[in-house]
């Protein structure tokens, strides 16, 4: 089999990325159109994501936001958004990559994307652990 040196399955998971991205800064700036709502589903130990320690120890893995009725201050950049959201009445605010993203659901009009993610290899010796016991000065 022929090897996809242009690798079209990175463009696409991109082009399709950017669509959740317009949406949510149409969102931002107009807000929710319509009967328009969103599920997102992303992980919660990707890089780049802020989240609580307590949200980070409840979804260790990966989490699914609804965006509806009760959120605040979404906005969106290039590679990420932003959003308060709450949680059993505690205020959380959120800062999602795009590239964290891994489902985005419209139940309204049953749209749904899901992302294919790409885990990075771990680097050399990056989770070797550091010792502790400094006692021979620098």
């Amino acid at each position: 089999m022929p090897t996809d040196i242009i690798r079209y399955d990175l463009l696409v998971q991109e082009a399709l990325r950017s669509v959740v991205r317009k949406v949510l800064a149409d969102a931002a700036q107009h807000g929710l159109p319509g009967d328009h709502y969103f599920y997102i589903t992303f992980r919660t130990h990707a890089p780049g994501v802020r989240l609580s320690t307590a949200m980070r120890e409840q979804y260790p893995d990966v989490m699914t936001i609804i965006l509806q009725h009760q959120f605040w201050d979404l906005s969106v950049t290039e590679h990420n958004f932003e959003v308060g959201l709450s949680f059993r009445n505690v205020p959380e605010r959120l800062l999602v990559p795009f590239d964290a993203v891994t489902e985005f659901y419209d139940p309204s009009v049953q749209f749904g994307l899901k992302f294919e993610v790409e885990e990075p290899a771990p680097e050399d010796g990056a989770n070797d652990l550091e010792p502790t016991d400094r006692s021979d000065g620098p």
